[in-house]
């Protein structure tokens, strides 16, 4: 039984930047049903739904889904899931989708992938088998991909690890990253439109920076987190700031509210904007002298750039880090340390070096391709057999 609808689900400026070229040819196959949650709809984290609408009509949204309340940015996670799920079981009970389709390891696409699950709805994973250990990403991811039925890891590593958790090979597709393809794809903007856009002077070196409250079990206050990065900002000359706000994790206000707070009192050396959107973000990563904080695309993204990044804390513990990486500690010493280290020329020649992992040609076509041939009718069985060479940049073998 293949699937002839997919509901897609993003809730974040980050996911959508990703699944757009999914979402793009799903809906030129008129498989698409695009679903929006998350801090897409939410006033304060930006209303990221607008750069989803400017994509119409080559992609149409088929359902907002408001989960977060506006007034409430700490609401414990745990009522946010149990909504989460109850509006979810709503749709997908009302909608049927032939499957669903989710990315990553945020708690919301969890529970998203929870309700499809108590549906028996079959659902396809992108960007399983990663590791995070500093956020509680880490086990959100693996438990998507424990109910998901056919998986789409980003590299070699990411598909063997899914392998050992179990994942039977033949269900694994290794179709390499989804942000290498929108660096390679994706039309840039010049310097000097991304100046006018963005109304900052980026002629001038500038670092490109976005930090994530920690959310494993101990993490550090995020409050003090980011005003180490602030304190270490202040003190390294040289760059624009040019600073994105942070996400919808516990404390994540705080970290935006701290950023906010430094660019209005450096201006000139610094500017802040909530969301750059996919088409400036990749434009200003070309383009940067430093990638600073601790996202993920600062350590899975910029390598295919080959720009330096520095990687603060302990949220991406885990995942693979390039030549052009600089992990560093919390503290504002560190965090000194790496920015200054980072913007040397002989780091930046180290830098310029990097072979990312993630390159696998037409990711997203890839992932279309499974999803219209794959049988979602075979039962899923635990694994116990050993584990097959992946190689991203080879063709799906159906």
């Amino acid at each position: 039984m293949n699937c002839d609808t997919v509901a897609l689900i993003t809730s974040t400026r980050a996911d959508y930047g990703l699944l757009r070229p999914v979402a793009r040819k799903l809906a030129a196959a008129g498989r698409l049903q695009l679903v929006v949650t998350g801090a897409h709809l939410c006033e304060r984290l930006g209303s990221t739904v607008s750069e989803i609408e400017a994509d119409a009509p080559a992609v149409n949204i088929a359902a907002r889904l408001p989960i977060f309340r506006e007034n409430e940015p700490d609401e414990p996670v745990g009522r946010t899931i149990a909504r989460t799920m109850e509006v979810f079981d709503e749709y997908f009970a009302a909608h049927c989708p032939g499957c669903v389709l989710v990315l990553g390891d945020r708690f919301e696409i969890f529970a998203v992938a929870a309700a499809a699950a108590a549906r028996h709805i079959p659902i396809a994973h992108i960007s399983g088998g990663d590791v995070t250990l500093g956020a509680a990403d880490e086990y959100y991811r693996h438990c998507i991909s424990k109910m998901a039925a056919v998986h789409f890891p980003s590299c070699a590593d990411s598909a063997a690890r899914l392998v050992r958790m179990g994942e039977d090979p033949t269900r694994v597709f290794c179709v390499g990253g989804l942000g290498d393809e929108n660096i390679r794809a994706m039309p840039k903007m010049s310097r000097e439109e991304l100046c006018n856009s963005t109304g900052f002077d980026l002629m001038q070196p500038f670092a490109l920076v976005t930090f994530h409250p920690e959310t494993a079990a101990g993490a550090p206050d995020p409050a003090v987190q980011v005003e180490a990065l602030c304190e270490a900002m202040e003190v390294v000359e040289g760059v624009f700031w040019l600073i994105t706000g942070s996400n919808a994790d516990a404390g994540g206000a705080v970290c935006t509210a701290r950023m906010q707070k430094f660019a209005a009192g450096h201006p000139g050396r610094a500017g802040f904007i909530n969301s750059l959107g996919l088409r400036r973000y990749l434009s200003a990563m070309k383009y940067t002298a430093l990638v600073a904080g601790n996202s993920s695309s600062g350590v899975v993204e910029t390598p295919s750039f080959g720009v330096p990044a520095v990687n603060i804390g302990s949220r991406q513990a885990g995942r693979i880090l390039c030549a052009n990486v600089i992990g560093c500690g919390g503290a504002k010493a560190d965090i000194e340390a790496a920015l200054r280290k980072a913007l040397t020329p002989e780091f930046k020649a180290e830098a310029a070096k990097a072979v990312s992992p993630y390159y696998g040609g037409d990711t997203s076509g890839k992932i279309v391709k499974v999803l219209e041939r794959f049988d979602f009718s075979q039962g899923k069985t635990f694994y116990d057999g050993p584990v097959p060479p992946f190689d991203p940049q080879a063709e799906p073998c159906l």
